[in-house]
């Protein structure tokens, strides 16, 4: 007998595999941080043992029942600005230099580490209670992102944001290789916390730094991740810098590859998602980011059609305004459809492949993450599909597109440990953070008055 620690069953499982192998009144087995076994529990065997449940073959002490729910991998959420949370609604409806010029950049300026903290412990929170499992950050203070991710019990995949000008947080340029570089050695072992190095993109890092931070990603063989082609006016600003397109001076510059993590690509032609395809450069789409901030509409059918790798981000509260995967999936699916005039497009399986599998190619992390298979770690969610808007179900992926929400996760499990259970957090105080973070709000309208 299969002996286990955690027992999900008694629901639909959506392996997300490379068969997108559907199991019906599936049962999953998780033993330590990995799954153990998959599969239906068996016919014969129902009896249950003193002090454990027992499904045919596999037993365990905890079992959680999915009730005819959905079983599936917890979502991957491949861009964020965790901490902008204490900046949710701070100055909606504005171009986007204008948003970051007048509110955002000085806003940033004024924060602390214990700032970071409480505003990415706020954004683990509303992530896990959303079926989100892993993360991928940018931003300020990103040891106190890495603690916070680590606290919250989230995988994540974390960098500090390094640009020409001075840093809240480490000051000149020099000691923001010198913060990242020991981010890579401190965390390099850690079970949940990766680290990248993330220059913030073209029109705010020269080529000097661009070309350091490359080395370092390189050489330390961590990702490199940038904002790229995002806006009409980042596309201008570089062609009037160097004559050329994003895209093509990043070529020039050697920083096209697979180690490369871009973020929006919006503003790219056929011959550049050639490039980025022939580059294996890996792209994260942020449809309700790029909609908000009317950037525009990046040409994902092209680029998943070219083979190029494609997860899906949320961006920050302060452009989106919340972290809800299941609500940019739904937006993802819409926004090319109605693009492209054609239903076909971008089609509910494909989207939660950029929510689930292909988010954790984006990020590097495939081998551990993002499909439920044996050997992988257990980073999985539970939907309760027992409720008005989701009834009847015909199709999985269907429901999860265009009918399900981040409120209808109802078991949350990651790296084989239960971080929510019956819709109650379990590794994080939410109503102390809420305090704390409506306290952080009261500084955030002193600095931007």
């Amino acid at each position: 007998m299969t002996k286990a620690d955690i027992l999900v069953h008694n629901g639909t499982i959506l392996t997300m595999d490379d068969q997108n192998r559907i199991v019906p009144d599936g049962l999953l087995a998780i033993s330590g941080n990995t799954i153990r076994y998959i599969g239906q529990p068996a016919r014969n065997a129902s009896q249950r043992e003193p002090g454990g449940a027992e499904k045919g073959s596999v037993s365990a002490q905890k079992e959680l029942d999915a009730e005819g729910g959905l079983i599936l991998p917890g979502l991957i959420n491949s861009h964020t600005h965790a901490a902008m949370t204490l900046f949710r609604g701070l100055a909606d409806d504005l171009p986007l230099m204008q948003w970051l010029n007048n509110y955002i950049f000085p806003a940033e300026s004024k924060m602390d580490a214990d700032f970071v903290r409480v505003g990415t412990l706020l954004a683990c929170a509303e992530m896990i209670m959303s079926g989100t499992t892993t993360f991928c950050d940018m931003y300020l203070f990103e040891e106190e992102v890495a603690r916070a991710a680590q606290e919250a019990g989230m995988r994540c995949l974390v960098g500090e944001v390094i640009y020409d000008f001075p840093s809240p947080n480490y000051g000149e340029i020099e000691k923001g290789f010198i913060y990242t570089e020991a981010l890579i050695e401190r965390w390099r072992e850690d079970p949940l916390v990766n680290i990248a190095v993330e220059p913030h993109s073209l029109f705010t890092c020269g080529e000097e730094l661009l070309l350091k931070a490359n080395d370092i990603a390189l050489g330390k063989d961590v990702p490199l991740i940038l904002h790229l082609a995002e806006t009409k006016e980042e596309l201008e600003e570089i062609e009037k810098r160097y004559g050329k397109r994003p895209v093509q001076h990043l070529k020039d510059l050697g920083l096209l590859g697979p180690h490369l993590i871009a973020d929006h690509c919006v503003h790219i032609n056929k011959s550049e998602i050639a490039l980025l395809a022939d580059s294996k450069v890996r792209v994260v789409h942020n449809p309700e980011s790029n909609m908000k901030l009317a950037s525009g509409i990046s040409p994902v059918p092209e680029m998943i059609a070219k083979g190029i790798t494609v997860g899906l981000g949320t961006d920050g509260c302060a452009s989106n305004n919340n972290l809800d995967l299941f609500g940019e999936m739904d937006m993802a699916a819409k926004l090319h459809k109605a693009n492209k005039l054609d239903p076909t497009v971008m089609d509910a399986q494909t989207v939660t492949k950029m929510a689930t599998i292909d988010g954790a190619r984006a990020l590097g992390l495939e081998g551990i993450t993002g499909s439920l298979e044996v050997g992988k770690r257990a980073d999985l969610i539970v939907i309760d599909i027992n409720k008005p808007h989701l009834i009847p179900m015909y199709n999985p992926y269907s429901h999860l597109v265009y009918a399900a929400r981040g409120h209808d996760v109802k078991h949350s499990i990651i790296d084989g440990n239960l971080v929510m259970e019956d819709r109650r957090l379990l590794t994080l105080d939410v109503e102390d953070i809420i305090e704390k973070s409506k306290e952080k709000s009261r500084k955030v309208k002193e600095w931007v008055k």
